[in-house]
């Protein structure tokens, strides 16, 4: 995400942190290319305008012109605005002390609306422990009712639904009691969207909001729309009040515009944002780290907070025994495969730690070579994947045949993993092991 805006910016910050000094002239220049990599990437003019005046300002003040490593001062201001842009602080729903706590979803056909209610009921679940209903009153668009019944039928989420032949605002009201009388913590209700804004679409939603009375109203924005996204916002915003936003397909925005535009156009928050097409791949939106990401300096805080998600304390510290005792085996690193994927994209997870999306850009992580690895392991025996050194011969056939590889694929992985083996034999021994003789020995 974000990776036009990224490159752009981080190679003028670059240059920047190559001056010994800076001067007013250097900082101008620095501020015509952020403001030009802005605009590339669709963000608002006056958003644009007003960012680099703030910067500019704050870098021509005495704690950076004339300092020893202005660069650094530099970069440090342009995070902080960034931050400020997006919203400073994170905000979340703030659920009601009566429960159920009702959210509206509102947005435009096509933005991802229903996709969205799903991902926020299965966070919510996860994430507060929440029970959650979700009340389908789309009855417009084809299949919407189906599809919200699938989508949140996965993500654990109560389905309410009175099909397509009622008025949503009745449905909409019903879900409300019966959410209420069955003790649900949270009621999530679908609303239909149209291809633009229009008179229709803000009254049906206008009578569902005074209908049911909720707490929130998010609006949902296809970050891939760019501008477009923050004209809708702004209409809605000037039309139906809304408390915050649900950016989608952010992982398909390689420019930006939408997110770093709609806080400052319409005063309202980014809450969530969708990050890939699985309904795990949604998470709340933390403009601190965003802006760190952006500028190339990773997300360390997301990156450890998926990876407490998706391990398991006590078998972590089975793992930790097994090291220590060289007992690591097959199964094991299976395990440990799986745990990393329920992570997210790997691509995904690689550009959280610093420095490595540089690294990465242009560099496309196939997804699908854990499958391979994955149907090799499950081809062999119990016996084998306790003792590797077991496959040799007709064992690497009967295993290459079973998973749809090749021979080659199954030697290339025990070598790999014998490999592995060696480095925690070593690490568990307490001496620094020679990694470029490790690596030599695994091609």
């Amino acid at each position: 995400m974000f990776d036009s805006l990224s490159e752009k910016l981080q190679a003028t910050l670059t240059d920047v942190r190559g001056h010994g000094t800076l001067t007013e002239a250097d900082i101008n220049s620095a501020m015509r290319e952020i403001r030009l990599a802005l605009l590339e990437a669709d963000v608002n003019f006056q958003v644009v305008r007003s960012f680099t005046s703030a910067v500019k300002e704050r870098a021509l003040g005495a704690d950076v012109i004339g300092q020893l490593n202005p660069g650094q001062q530099v970069i440090k201001i342009v995070n902080d605005e960034l931050t400020a842009l997006m919203g400073g602080e994170g905000e979340e729903i703030a659920f009601s002390p009566r429960p159920p706590t009702v959210i509206l979803m509102a947005g435009l056909q096509g933005s991802g609306k229903t996709t969205a209610t799903a991902k926020l009921a299965r966070y919510l679940r996860e994430q507060h422990g929440s029970s959650v209903a979700v009340a389908a009153c789309d009855v417009y668009r084809p299949a919407a009712v189906e599809q919200l019944i699938q989508v949140g039928q996965r993500a654990g989420a109560d389905v309410y639904e009175q099909g397509t032949d009622r008025d949503p605002v009745q449905i909409a009201a019903w879900a409300r009691d019966r959410a209420q009388s069955e003790g649900k913590d949270v009621l999530i209700v679908d609303t239909s969207g149209r291809l633009h804004v229009d008179q229709e679409l803000m009254r049906e939603l206008a009578d569902i909001k005074r209908a049911i009375r909720p707490n929130a109203v998010l609006l949902v924005v296809d970050a891939m729309t760019g501008q477009d996204a923050v004209q809708v916002a702004e209409q809605f915003g000037a039309t139906v009040d809304f408390d915050g936003v649900i950016i989608s397909k952010l992982d398909g925005d390689a420019r930006g515009g939408a997110a770093l535009s709609v806080k400052a156009i319409t005063g309202k928050p980014i809450m969530y944002a969708s990050t890939g097409e699985k309904l795990d791949q949604f998470e709340r939106f933390h403009p601190d780290r965003m802006a760190q990401r952006i500028l190339g300096m990773g997300d360390v805080l997301s990156l450890i907070e998926r990876a407490s998600e998706a391990f398991d304390e006590d078998q972590a510290r089975e793992l930790e025994r097994k090291f220590r005792k060289q007992e690591f085996d097959l199964d094991d690193f299976l395990q440990q495969m799986r745990q990393i994927r329920r992570m997210g994209p790997l691509q995904n997870l690689l550009g959280m730690i610093p420095g490595m999306g540089k690294e990465l850009r242009g560099v496309k992580i196939d997804e699908r070579e854990f499958d391979r690895i994955q149907a090799i392991i499950l081809s062999m025996t119990p016996e084998e994947r306790r003792r590797p050194e077991l496959i040799k011969g007709s064992r690497r056939l009967r295993i290459a045949r079973g998973s749809g590889t090749n021979v080659q694929a199954v030697k290339a992985l025990i070598k790999q993993f014998e490999q592995m083996r060696k480095l925690m034999k070593v690490v568990a021994s307490g001496k620094t092991p020679d990694l470029q003789a490790l690596m030599r020995a695994a091609r």
